[in-house]
């Protein structure tokens, strides 16, 4: 089972480094109020999970960002396999 992303984007925002599934910790930088958020995992049956902060966002909807880090945590759970990455976006 797997608890990997087979992709993740943020609406048009570039990912640092560019997305792999194996690669947990990524930064992006917007000047948007919001942006859409996209979590795909390698195996349809595995759960995502998306925290801007403390505020859940549904796979596919926007996230509101505050000036500053925002912190974008995907959770993957697939069994008793979990896998979580961070994207940190800026807005400026």
């Amino acid at each position: 089972m797997s608890a990997s992303l087979s992709g993740l984007t943020i609406g048009s925002l570039t990912l640092a480094p560019s997305f792999s599934a194996e690669v947990t910790e990524y930064t992006a930088t917007t000047t948007n109020s919001t942006n859409t958020i996209t979590a795909t995992a390698e195996d349809e049956n595995a759960e995502i999970t998306i925290m801007n902060g403390s505020t859940e966002v549904a796979n596919g909807t926007a996230a509101s960002w505050a000036d500053g880090e925002n912190t974008v945590t995907v959770t993957v759970t697939n069994g008793d396999a979990e896998k979580t990455y961070t994207v940190t976006v800026t807005k400026s």
